[in-house]
């Protein structure tokens, strides 16, 4: 493409928890910015991943998984869906194409017949799936209910087929001057970036123990030090029990957490880091609006 056909624009991500949003976002962008797990609900915030290419820059916007809002965190992330598909130029409907269609999916779906935005489906998680062939009925569905620009079929765990969508979202974006300079990858504060890793190595620690009870919030980030940059993270829960599994006994469950993910923020920064963990019980904090905006959950309307 010659320079005054360079396109630019934001697309959202949306779609059910555990789509693969948070994947194929650290994928696309080629740095881990979002957290990445197997638990429900894990993105909170509409992280910001910027893909510069000859041809375009994409402004990816990750949403958190649709669902039924419960707590006022939940609500405030709903919340943040629905602005994310009001002001973009194009959604990207996420769509784990190695199961079955449910009611979430059709909701979801719905969310993008009601914004009548340009979308380009993508069905994930085709490397869970033995025959291509079997995606036929999903597509002949999906291209029966809505007019996608798109549908493109991806591996996000495996890389298969990315860049073919990059281009596919590039095609349907406006004409137009790049939006960020083509060095930056986030919009996002390393103190958010620095508490989503934290964040990430509690629920692949934890496992199934600690539900959705957790959030991080990085209280001090010293670069006074030009050998090492010294970060404070506080963990919030909601319980003593639940402090207690995190921690683990004689501290080892925080000792992991804390190690694997400094090796992460050090690969991101390369340079040394003193990473501090400490566990604070705030009862109800998804409940709580001040607890919420500590977070960087905000209230948007």
């Amino acid at each position: 493409m010659s320079k005054d056909n360079f396109r630019s624009g934001y697309a959202a991500f949306i779609g059910r928890p555990n789509a693969g949003k948070s994947t194929l976002l650290n994928r696309l962008v080629g740095e881990k910015i979002a957290a990445v797990s197997n638990k429900p609900q894990t993105t909170r915030h509409k992280i910001q991943g910027i893909v510069t290419s000859p041809d375009g820059q994409i402004v990816f916007v990750d949403t958190p998984g649709v669902h039924k809002p419960g707590y006022l965190l939940n609500r405030r992330m709903m919340t943040a869906v629905h602005d994310s598909i009001l002001s973009v130029d194009l959604l990207v409907l996420m769509r784990d194409g190695s199961v079955s269609t449910g009611n979430g999916d059709k909701f979801v779906l719905d969310l993008v017949k009601q914004s009548e935005k340009p979308t380009i489906l993508v069905l994930n998680k085709i490397d869970k799936i033995k025959e291509k062939h079997e995606l036929l009925p999903l597509i002949e569905y999906y291209s029966k209910e809505y007019e996608f620009a798109e549908i493109v079929p991806v591996s996000a765990l495996k890389g298969e087929a990315v860049d073919n969508l990059l281009a596919q979202i590039t095609k349907h974006l406006p004409v137009g001057e790049a939006i960020f300079s083509e060095d930056e990858l986030t919009d996002q504060p390393m103190r958010v970036l620095v508490a989503e890793m934290v964040r990430e190595q509690i629920l692949a620690t934890t496992g199934e123990e600690i539900p959705y009870v957790t959030a991080v919030v990085t209280e001090k980030y010293d670069e006074s030090d030009t050998e090492s940059i010294k970060i404070f993270c506080a963990i919030y829960v909601e319980r003593d029990s639940q402090k207690g599994i995190i921690i683990g006994k004689g501290g080892i469950k925080l000792k992991k957490i804390g190690t694997e993910a400094r090796v992460s923020i050090e690969k991101i920064l390369n340079k040394k880091v003193f990473l501090k963990l400490f566990v604070k019980v705030v009862a109800d904090w998804r409940n709580r609006g001040q607890d919420l905006d500590d977070i960087g959950v905000y209230e948007t309307r």
